[in-house]
């Protein structure tokens, strides 16, 4: 039997055109701790102790790295991405607040069939991000 399988998602990459400006966003809205820091093409931050957002400044990761465990290949990205972080279900309204409190507009909030609901919001890059409670989705 072939015991090859995904445990999880560990990484999410989004590129931002300042990074200091989206490093400072996401430690002043989340509180998402700095993990790893590679002058101004990448900053690692923790989530949840179990995931990692990386920021990358746009065009800075176009051709190979050098790292002393190998070469990472090029990547980049464009455009308006969305990335959504699981937060509790009795947590909403302290989030609204938080986003209040912040100056960070919401765009929107969705109750879905199943109970969970979502609040939606910009970061510097006008990346969607969602901030999302169990009920979702039927997996989570």
């Amino acid at each position: 039997m072939n015991d090859a399988r995904v445990n999880g998602v560990v990484e999410t990459a989004l590129y931002v055109k300042d990074i200091e400006v989206s490093h400072e966003f996401y430690q002043r809205v989340f509180r998402f701790p700095e993990i790893f820091r590679d002058g101004d093409r990448l900053h690692a931050l923790g989530v949840a102790g179990k995931q990692v957002l990386l920021l990358f400044r746009q065009g800075a990761s176009t051709g190979f790295t050098e790292i002393p465990g190998g070469r990472l290949p090029p990547h980049d990205g464009h455009g308006t991405l969305h990335v959504a972080f699981a937060i509790d279900r009795d947590s909403v309204e302290a989030w609204r607040e938080r986003l209040r409190e912040l100056n960070v507009p919401v765009s929107s909030e969705v109750t879905f069939p199943g109970g969970g609901r979502s609040i939606y919001f910009r970061d510097p890059d006008d990346h969607l991000l969602e901030l999302v409670t169990p009920g979702v989705w039927s997996i989570h």
